[in-house]
């Protein structure tokens, strides 16, 4: 579902690369946190994924689709495959909670009909219809970002990612807002998370992938606790091979 391959970024200026040879498999339907101190890589890492930045080298497929082979006019429609969930928010605020999640599927070009059936489920799905007709500013911290998840979700992505979504959140807020995500991931849809919150980490115990000065230094498949300090791995020195040997499938072109 995610896949990068020899992953490196380097910004102009840095002494350092920000990812370093990168190297990751996420299956379908995997719920992965991503850890690490600030400047380790994870916002870049993100990046990538969703194209924001592109690599110096390596490969990266994302839902199947070879993201170098995803033009710069298609980007928007590339980045409408995913759901993005931001610590911000990134509400409108002249919108009501039912515009704000609406408006993302009519930039999708669903049908006015199939959006007037769409959004109350979603809303009710992040437990917030009876908030339809009010404004992100009438709402608590934590149901503004229920919106956001609402709105990520809308389109039913196969791939969400949500950067820091608990930030400036009280304890039962953020429990509820991780309850939340790992509702729509038994769902189906691929969760990947990044966080600085241990105790979120160390309860749900998920994957846990941890990032050091841009290298993948620990990648615990299975009942993962929160931990930043570990000597990073040298850079693989051959391809990364995955189920089926992904890397030598038709890519997508979009």
């Amino acid at each position: 579902m995610i896949l990068l391959d020899n992953v490196t970024k380097t910004y102009p200026g840095d002494a350092h690369p920000a990812l370093d040879s990168v190297s990751l498999h996420i299956e379908p339907n995997e719920f992965v946190f991503l850890v690490g101190k600030s400047g380790a890589g994870k916002s870049t890492l993100m990046k990538m994924i969703t194209k924001e930045e592109n690599p110096d080298s390596g490969k990266i497929i994302i839902g199947g689709i070879d993201l170098d082979y995803v033009k710069k006019r298609n980007i928007p429609n590339y980045r409408r495959r995913l759901g993005v969930v931001f610590q911000d928010f990134k509400l409108l605020p002249r919108r009501t909670v039912y515009e704000n999640v609406a408006l993302a599927l009519e930039i999708a070009g669903m049908s006015g009909r199939e959006i007037r059936n769409t959004v109350p489920k979603v809303l009710e799905l992040v437990g917030l219809l009876d908030q339809a007709k009010k404004f992100p500013n009438q709402l608590a911290g934590g149901q503004q970002q229920r919106v956001s998840i609402a709105r990520s979700v809308a389109r039913q992505p196969k791939i969400l990612i949500a950067d820091e979504p608990t930030a400036n959140l009280d304890k039962l807020t953020t429990e509820e807002i991780i309850n939340l995500l790992k509702k729509i991931n038994d769902f189906g849809t691929t969760i990947l998370v990044t966080t600085h919150n241990e105790s979120i980490v160390n309860n749900l115990q998920k994957r846990v992938i941890t990032l050091k000065d841009g290298r993948i230094v620990n990648d615990q498949k299975i009942n993962g606790i929160y931990k930043l300090d570990a000597t990073p791995a040298q850079p693989p020195q051959r391809t990364l091979q995955t189920p089926g040997h992904a890397l030598k499938k038709q890519p997508k072109v979009i």
